[in-house]
């Protein structure tokens, strides 16, 4: 059975892969009547048309004629569109999609709190622009909703209706616990991931590293693809907690490293095992 339509427009500011994979969502689950996309970038526009990820392009003036605005831009991008975009409707929800959430919590407007649903797919690749847009990217996935407490009800209602119609889990968090959570989770993974990147473009000629490049480092370094613009504003939004993440994470190949320097491999073995542990719980 097609669910019915509940919404009438739904704008998605931002067109690459958060963006044109909800556009995908919308559609599989027959959302809105009309699916309206805008990009600063003209390519990704054109790109997003082609691609029938969207039903039409709309100008940033035409936005707040829309029942939904979801914001999949860097986190730095969507504080500037809060302030740009000025009045909005009582009836127009705004949905931000950024992997951050307590700077951009604190720089909401006055007169966008009611509006404003502070929002984190915890989904993506390390792909972007629309030709990353894939479908199912958002399915049995988790959205973490932050601070919901100063959000209109009726904004509130709509949004929760609108990830549970699209088959995701919901967590709701304060914006400064989200923070904590997701650097760990992901920012610090991604530090990890282009730091290990750069150790070996220095060290390793690129012959070696097409020949003998394997799965461990293939997964490990994957991330390292992500974009630099986006991820560069999200380490400035969280630098206080990836700093301190830096520095455990420092601790642990201190350890390591010492351990190796002891010959220490009874020590080393335990050490594994007790990391082995973590995909009991995964």
């Amino acid at each position: 059975m097609i669910k019915k339509k509940f919404i009438n427009k739904i704008a998605i500011v931002g067109l690459g892969l958060m963006g044109g994979s909800f556009a995908k969502t919308l559609k599989k689950y027959n959302i809105c009547k009309t699916i309206f996309g805008y990009d600063h970038n003209e390519k990704h526009q054109k790109e997003a048309i082609n691609l029938k990820l969207i039903d039409e392009l709309i100008a940033f003036d035409n936005l707040k004629t829309c029942d939904i605005i979801i914001l999949a831009i860097p986190v730095d991008a969507i504080i500037s569109f809060l302030n740009k975009i000025g009045q909005v409707s009582s009836a127009t929800t705004i949905i931000d999609f950024g992997s951050t959430k307590e700077l951009i919590v604190t720089k909401i407007p006055k007169n966008l709190k009611s509006n404003f649903i502070p929002a984190h797919p915890m989904t993506g690749t390390e792909n972007f622009g629309p030709n990353a847009a894939i479908d199912n990217l958002y399915d049995e996935k988790t959205i973490v909703l932050c601070n919901l407490e100063i959000c209109g009800n009726f904004h509130k209602n709509r949004a929760i209706k609108l990830f549970k119609q699209i088959n995701m889990n919901i967590v709701y968090m304060n914006s400064k616990e989200h923070d904590l959570h997701a650097c760990y989770m992901s920012h610090l993974p991604h530090a990890i991931s282009y730091s290990l990147a750069n150790t070996v473009m220095e060290h390793e000629y690129p012959k070696n590293i097409i020949t003998l490049a394997a799965g461990g480092f293939k997964d490990m370094s994957r991330i390292a693809k992500s974009s630099p613009n986006m991820w560069t504003d999200i380490f400035k939004q969280n630098r206080n907690n990836l700093l301190d993440s830096i520095d455990i994470f420092e601790q642990q190949m201190q350890m390591i490293k010492q351990m190796l320097k002891n010959e220490d491999y009874k020590n080393i073995n335990r050490w594994m095992t007790k990391a082995n542990s973590l995909h009991d719980i995964l």
